[in-house]
This record gives C-alpha cells, sequence and structure tokens, in this order.
C-alpha cells in the first residue's frame, strides 16, 4: 500500500476528507436509486490502484452476513493475513468503497474504553445490497477457469417434470375452485426450480458456446489439441443436441398450457408470506412476464427460439470443424498447421545472438524494406512512390482465398458488370435536385432585395456567402460599389461600402453579419445566355 499513502494520510487528517453524507447511516434503498452512470462506480474498486487492497477489504465484508466492521478492525484483520498497511490506509480505502456505494455506513454504536479508541472505531461500514452482488459476481470470474464448461443439459428432463407437475397443480385448483387442496408450498418450490433450473441451463450453454467459438477459430489448431477438441464437439455437441431435441418440444407445449393457468398460478403463489412492499425483488415465477419470457425462449414466439438458437450453434461450430479439416488435409495451399513451424523458429531465435535474431526476424517475415514494385493498387492515387513504405500507404486487398486459405486458386464465378446507364441516370438525378436547390435560393434572395434585416433559409445564405466571397475576390478594394453575376441564376448581388453601416441576414443556421457594406440583390435578365454553362462577373 504505498501508492495512495498521502492520500490516505491526508484523509485521515482532513483536508482531503469526502463529502459527507446526508446522515450517520446510508440505507439500501439509497443505492437502489442510484442511475446506470452511478452504478457502474460499483466496479471501479476493480481496476482502481491497488485494486488487490480494495479486494482483500471487500473479503472481509462478505465473508459473513451483515458484517459490521470498522477501519481499526479491519486493519487488524489485513495485517493478520499478512497484508502490511496503515490505519489511516485502511480508512481511505473504506471511504472510497462508501463513495462508490459498495459499503455503507453502519447504525451500530462502537462499545470503546477509550477517546482514541472512539476516534478510531467511530466509523463503522458494512456490506451493501448492490456491492456485495458485484462482489460475488468478480469473485467467480477471478476463480473461473478458461477452459469449457459443462452445459447443464441434465436440468432439462428434470425442468420437464416440475413443469407437468405446476400443470397439474393448476388443473386441480381450476376444476375445485380452492387452493387450498394443492401444497402451494410445494408448488412454489417447483416454480422457482424452473426457474432457477433454466438459468443455470442457458448461462452454461452460453459459455460452453463461447468458448467453442473462441477455440475454433484459432489457425494454428492443429495435432493432439484438433483431435481432441473433434472428440468433445462431435461426441459432447451431439449429446447437447440430442437432449434439446428430446425435451424442448414437450416444454414448450407444458409452458404454453400454464400460460393458460397464471390466472391460477399467480394468485395461489401469492397467498404464502412475502416482501409486499414496492420494490422488491420478487423470487422468480412470481410475475407474469417471467412465464411469459420462459415460454417465448422455447416456442420462439417473439423470434428464433433458444433450441434453435442452440442447434444453429452445434452446427456453426461443427462446420467450422469441417472447414478446418479441410484446410488441414489440403493438398495445395499452407498445409497442415504452422504450428510446429513457429516453435522451430522460436527456438532459433531463444539461441541466436542479437545480429543473427535480426536478420532471422527480415528473412521470417519479410520485414525488408518495402518497394512498391508489383501488387499495389489497381488504380494509383499519386500518393505512393516508390519509397513509400507499406506503414504509410493504404492497405492492399488480399483476395480471400489467399487471406484465409493461403491459396490463389480463383474460386466462383465472375461478378457481372454493373450497368453504368443506372449511375448515369442517379447523377443526372442529383443534379438536376441541386440546381433546383439553387434555383430556388437564387429566387428567394431576388425577393428579398435590401438583404439587411432579411430573413432566408440555410441555402440561400450559403449561396451569398459564395456570390460574396467571389465580388470580395474580384474587388478586393472596394472603393465603390461593386456588382457580382451568376448568370445561371439570374441573379446579381451588389456591395455599397459604408463605413457606418452593417447588413445583417437572419437563417435558421444563425445570423450572418457583414460589416462596412450594404447589399442587395436583383433578378437580372441576359438574352442568349446559355443554360448550364457558369459564369461569374464582377463590375465596380
Amino acid at each position: 500500500m504505498t501508492e495512495h499513502q498521502d492520500t490516505a494520510a491526508a484523509e485521515a487528517s482532513g483536508e482531503h476528507a469526502p463529502p459527507p453524507a446526508d446522515g450517520d447511516a446510508v440505507d439500501d434503498g439509497d443505492i437502489a436509486d442510484f442511475d446506470a452512470g452511478r452504478r457502474t462506480d460499483l466496479y471501479r474498486y476493480v481496476t482502481a490502484d491497488s485494486a488487490s487492497d480494495y479486494l482483500a477489504v471487500m473479503d472481509l465484508f462478505t465473508a459473513t452476513l451483515l458484517t459490521d466492521l470498522s477501519a481499526a478492525e479491519v486493519h487488524t484483520s489485513l495485517v493478520a493475513d499478512g497484508l502490511d498497511a496503515r490505519v489511516e490506509e485502511v480508512e481511505y480505502l473504506c471511504r472510497r468503497l462508501e463513495e462508490w456505494g459498495n459499503v455503507v455506513r453502519s447504525v451500530r454504536d462502537a462499545r470503546v474504553a477509550t477517546v482514541s479508541e472512539y476516534l478510531r472505531s467511530r466509523s463503522r461500514y458494512q456490506v451493501s445490497k448492490l456491492g456485495g452482488r458485484v462482489h460475488r459476481d468478480v469473485g467467480a470470474i477471478l476463480v473461473a477457469s478458461d477452459g469449457a464448461r459443462e452445459v447443464a443439459r441434465e436440468l432439462l428432463g428434470g425442468t420437464a417434470t416440475v413443469l407437468a407437475r405446476i400443470a397439474k397443480a393448476i388443473d386441480t385448483i381450476r376444476n375445485t375452485g380452492n387452493s387450498a387442496r394443492v401444497d402451494v408450498e410445494t408448488l412454489a418450490a417447483d416454480v422457482t426450480t424452473v426457474f432457477l433450473n433454466q438459468r443455470a441451463f442457458s448461462e452454461s450453454a452460453t459459455d460452453f458456446y463461447a468458448f467453442v467459438q473462441g477455440r475454433i477459430s484459432r489457425y494454428d489448431l492443429a495435432g493432439d489439441e484438433f483431435a481432441a477438441f473433434k472428440t468433445m464437439l462431435l461426441d459432447y455437441v451431439e449429446l447437447i443436441s440430442a437432449d434439446v431435441s428430446r425435451h424442448a418440444t414437450g416444454i414448450a407445449a407444458t409452458l404454453v398450457r400454464i400460460e393458460g393457468g397464471l390466472d391460477v398460478l399467480l394468485p395461489a403463489l401469492d397467498t404464502l408470506p412475502g416482501l409486499a412492499e414496492a420494490g422488491t425483488e420478487r423470487s422468480p415465477g412470481r410475475r407474469r412476464e417471467d412465464w411469459v419470457d420462459l415460454t417465448a425462449w422455447y416456442t420462439g414466439r417473439r423470434g428464433r427460439s433458444g433450441p434453435d438458437q442452440l442447434r444453429g450453434a452445434a452446427d456453426q461450430a461443427l462446420g467450422q470443424l469441417l472447414s478446418n479439416a479441410k484446410r488441414m488435409l489440403a493438398a495445395a495451399g499452407t498445409g497442415v498447421s504452422r504450428r510446429a513451424d513457429l516453435l522451430k523458429l522460436a527456438t532459433w531465435f531463444d539461441t541466436a545472438d542479437t545480429a543473427t535474431c535480426h536478420r532471422l526476424y527480415d528473412a521470417a517475415f519479410g520485414a525488408y524494406p518495402a518497394r512498391h514494385a508489383i501488387h499495389g493498387p489497381d488504380e494509383d492515387n499519386g500518393r505512393a512512390g516508390p519509397t513509400t513504405s507499406w506503414w504509410d500507404d493504404d492497405p492492399v486487398d488480399v483476395p480471400l482465398s489467399l487471406r484465409e486459405r493461403g491459396d490463389r486458386t480463383a474460386r466462383g464465378r465472375t461478378s457481372r458488370i454493373p450497368d453504368p446507364g443506372l449511375i448515369r441516370e442517379q447523377l443526372i438525378a442529383q443534379a438536376h435536385a441541386e440546381d433546383e436547390r439553387k434555383r430556388l435560393a437564387a429566387a428567394e434572395l431576388c425577393a428579398a432585395g435590401h438583404l439587411n434585416g432579411a430573413h432566408v433559409s440555410p441555402a440561400a445564405q450559403q449561396l451569398l456567402l459564395v456570390l460574396l466571397s467571389d465580388l470580395l475576390a474580384r474587388a478586393q478594394s472596394l472603393d465603390g460599389k461593386s456588382s457580382t453575376t451568376d448568370t445561371d441564376l439570374a441573379l446579381r448581388l451588389t456591395a455599397t461600402p459604408d463605413p457606418d453601416a452593417a447588413t445583417v441576414i437572419h437563417s435558421p443556421d444563425g445570423d450572418l453579419t457583414i460589416h462596412g457594406m450594404t447589399l442587395t440583390t436583383r433578378a437580372i435578365t441576359q438574352p442568349g445566355t446559355q443554360p448550364g454553362s457558369p459564369s461569374m462577373a464582377a463590375t465596380s
């Protein structure tokens, strides 16, 4: 704990103490009212400086239920565990965790014998509801294995059995009109079991297929590792698919049946003692939305069903496995995996001196000075020369066959040449639309006349700026009245210098102020002007 010793000392002395809380105690309801931005602060201790110290402190607060500790007691426990820390540093850690919402102040009075002990023990902390949940999740992630996780496929059969019991209980209540004819406690246990089983099954299936996709995408998968992975996919994935196919249809049918009896099931569950306050988290299966979501997962009424997604993931994994096998067995291309070659190259690096390592690296990876001799872009952009490095130039597209399989053989058929007539029609339509916008803007400026105080559209303001820039470029001194004409738009802009005047034009994009001149516009008529040939002239 060396990074924040000075800060901790300042916290203990009160120089940089955090803002005081509204009261001596902070209720869990305060944490529950955090918005999404504040709730992300609950994870800050995991990536903060001295994260290991924060984790050790949170381990103490979550070791048992309602652990109530002061900073001095936390310090004693940490020192007993072999962590070198000062009381001021531990107090700083606790205050930071309180600011982030991981712990809250306790209301229990400390029993002390001296004033010094009172000063040390007056601030007691206990873990908050969300802080404890976050730390449990963090602890599970830190101890999780990077290997494959078994899918809890055995829960599907149990889920089907429990759902059948729930459906039978619903029929009993509906036929007798009395929920006392069934054991509501057992019924509630079955409902909770169904949703806990579903959560465990879906999470384990998601983790397993995420591992499969991460492993199957490796290009160097070969040898014994490939054989073991192939066996796992061919055997285990097929086992999962068989269980899903066997139970999913029955579970979906039973859930549809239960969904029609929710008006009987939910009131029966509400007869059991529970928390009736608003905002409380109820056990799963006590709300109609829980059953609707579960039924939709199995039936696919909101899109692709969960069983279909699992079968699709299995097919995708097996397809990628076959692609890797074809790549390894292909006669052309790179042949088998380059894993052995890379290991041999690493051995050469390990036994070579520095100069030889540089030469070996250049030879193995082609890291010689780059020259754009061949295989450049089809159309030269003019920026790359013979001495331009590949690092600084635009990337060159490598054919998919060469990039993925190392094979230059052309596959597929030649793509059709796009019809240039459609592109030409599109460009003509865009040109007509642009010309129409300019003519409307010119008509708006002509109607305004004297532009001071005029309200124009953004397009008219943009056209005015173009005309004004052309006028100022041609008549830079602007000693007298000057004008510029756009013969295509039949529009003339006249500028008269006046040091005491200013022209203000209003537009939705903002007000444009031109100081020292007055601007007027008017329409002109010039016989013989050929449309489509832009021409601007300025006179002074």
